[in-house]
């Protein structure tokens, strides 16, 4: 009788993997590729340069399909001038209260890294040089108010923010009812100037005069998304109340530390965004380059952030980001789906990256510069000043290059 069960089992087993013309179905053969490509063990690198190298045919890459996808990467380099700050005053700096308050630096060579199960198995360009990142900062600045979260420092992302920064921020009417979550999603519309540059005036629309933008009503919490970075800057200060310490020092001591990151990364903020905390002056940091400053960051440290993303927050045996905030932080938001909390970009209905699975998700800024992991295939794909429309061609090229994707 246990025999004839036994056959019966495996007869089910069969039934399950087997299609109708006795072949295994699709979604078999690829979990079976992915398992048995996927080292048993997932390596993380050590501190520094202590990084180990695959070549690519090592972790199933063709190496020929990998090198035409870094040629693609190259000749696809962004054509904006390398001189970041003369690129602001023919962009951005062309706004109301467009002036420079923060740093900038002349950017390198297009520049990117593939990692595969941790491993580097191709880098091009520049690696080590420190570049500004742009909106790549936002996904640090989420990460420190994640880091506050998990600590019990933000008890619930639905409180009130006014019922932790009392400096007059969110004091008014409509400020009042904003959340972090608000912030957190790019969804709170909020109203007001900080660092002398109002929130209206922070990619106002073309079509309609500023006179009546400025006075238009606002939109309740939670019920708009505006790309918003007077908001971004918001939510750092914000952070920084609730932390007391300046945030570089935050992300050093918890994420860039404990990951193996090299010391010559820098977080900016404004030559007018000091305050004082607690007797201190410190220094309240952007949530990107917006009118200069930011995050300064060499390619091999992205990757770094990106392999410890891929990984659910978690580098070697310990949690750095809870699993729970990265869960949120890949929830897509209600009236923008493509977006989880800042600056995390979902793949909703693929229409991010139509050549990858739908639960890949990049960390994205102007310059392209941009972090994208694959978690199917566990790849992080880091691309440096690149044309922002061709990414989804670079990710195309890298992926056909894996031998064990599902076909």
């Amino acid at each position: 009788m246990d025999r004839a069960y036994r056959i019966a089992g495996l007869a089910l087993l069969a039934a399950a993997l087997l299609g109708p013309a006795g072949e295994a179905s699709q979604s078999a053969r690829r979990d079976a590729a992915r398992n048995a490509a996927r080292p048993q063990q997932l390596y993380y690198p050590g501190p520094g340069d202590e990084w180990e190298h695959r070549r690519p045919e090592e972790v199933g890459m063709d190496p020929r399909l990998l090198e035409e996808a870094i040629a693609f990467a190259k000749a696809n380099e962004s054509p904006e001038p390398r001189d970041l700050e003369f690129n602001h005053y023919t962009t951005f700096g062309r706004e109301p209260y467009g002036e420079a308050i923060g740093p900038f630096k002349p950017r390198g060579d297009q520049t990117g890294i593939i990692l595969r199960h941790g491993y580097i198995v191709a880098e091009w360009g520049e690696p080590h040089r420190v570049d500004m990142t742009f909106s790549v900062t936002k996904s640090f600045l989420s990460t420190v108010v994640g880091l506050a979260w998990d600590r019990g420092l933000i008890r619930s992302l639905d409180d009130k923010v006014r019922d932790y920064v009392w400096t007059g921020e969110f004091d008014s009417e409509h400020n009042s009812k904003i959340t972090w979550d608000h912030l957190l999603r790019q969804t709170s519309d909020w109203e007001g100037t900080l660092w002398g540059k109002p929130d209206w005036a922070d990619r106002p629309p073309a079509d309609q005069p500023l006179t009546e933008y400025v006075k238009r009503p606002r939109n309740e919490p939670g019920t708009s998304y505006k790309y918003n970075d007077v908001r971004v800057n918001v939510l750092a200060y914000a952070a920084l109340q609730v932390w007391r310490r300046p945030l570089p020092q935050v992300l050093k001591e918890y994420v860039m530390d404990p990951i193996g990151a090299s010391t010559t990364w820098r977080w900016y903020g404004y030559e007018n965004s000091w305050v004082n905390i607690d007797g201190q002056m410190m220094q309240s940091v952007s949530g990107g380059g917006h009118w200069g400053g930011g995050m300064w960051i060499s390619a091999r440290d992205q990757a770094r952030f990106g392999l410890l993303t891929l990984r659910r927050g978690r580098w070697k045996d310990k949690q750095i980001i809870s699993e729970e905030w990265v869960k949120l932080a890949l929830t897509p938001t209600p009236v923008q789906p493509g977006y989880g909390f800042m600056n995390w970009f979902l793949n909703t209905g693929r229409q991010m990256l139509p050549s990858a699975p739908e639960n890949s998700f990049c960390h994205r800024g102007a310059g392209a510069n941009v972090i994208c992991c694959i978690p199917d295939y566990d790849l992080v794909i880091v691309a440096r000043w690149i044309r922002a429309n061709q990414v989804d061609g670079l990710v195309r090229r890298v992926l056909a290059s894996i031998r064990d994707r599902a076909q």
